[in-house]
């Protein structure tokens, strides 16, 4: 199982429009993906209720995690999103 670790940079952290843009682009992989907060459980990183359940801040820090052909791929693109303040391209 491949899995990166990254910063979360948008401003609100991983809520509303940061969330939603990251759940599509999970779903997008068309991989099992997960997404835990640092020091708790993963949870499917394609449930947009599940990952803002996470209640994730700007700066704090998460673990992604895939399997299956690709992963690596998938994950660099999740990090590469998160690593940018996605409510600033609104």
């Amino acid at each position: 199982m491949a899995s990166r670790k990254v910063a979360i940079a948008s401003s609100v952290g991983l809520h509303a429009r940061p969330a939603s843009l990251f759940v599509q682009a999970a779903t997008a992989t068309g991989l099992p993906v997960t997404v835990a907060k640092e020091g708790g459980s993963p949870v499917d990183a394609r449930s947009i209720l599940a990952v803002m359940a996470l209640g994730v801040k700007h700066g704090e820090t998460v673990e992604l995690s895939a399997e299956g052909d690709g992963a690596d791929a998938a994950l660099d693109t999740l990090v590469d999103l998160l690593s940018k303040d996605l409510d600033a391209e609104a």
